[in-house]
């Protein structure tokens, strides 16, 4: 829980108590992380078919972006995706085994 608490410097964390039963404690509930499980899975099953555990990170924030940004237009999902990018990735560096 400590990392929880340096987190919660840059990020609102909120729980609930699967242990008494409780699913719901304001606007924090479980609905949404299983959401985002289902919305990766779909993803990963439909789009790629398969993922390797070398990439696995890359594909869950590919789908964390779609998730977080699934009210923005087409074109502004771009211009923040753009904006964010941190330059190309070389094929060397797609396929080397690191």
């Amino acid at each position: 829980m400590d990392k929880f608490r340096t987190l919660s410097k840059y990020y609102s964390h909120s729980v609930v108590n699967h242990g008494a039963e409780e699913f719901v404690n304001g606007i924090a509930h479980t609905n949404s992380i299983e959401s985002f499980w289902a919305y990766l899975k779909r993803g990963i099953i439909g789009i790629y078919h398969h993922t390797s555990d070398k990439h696995l990170e890359k594909y869950i924030n590919e789908f964390t972006f779609r998730f977080n940004n699934k009210k923005l237009t087409e074109g502004s999902k771009f211009d923040v995706c753009l904006a964010n990018s941190k330059g190309r990735l070389t094929y060397k560096q797609l396929t080397s085994e690191k």
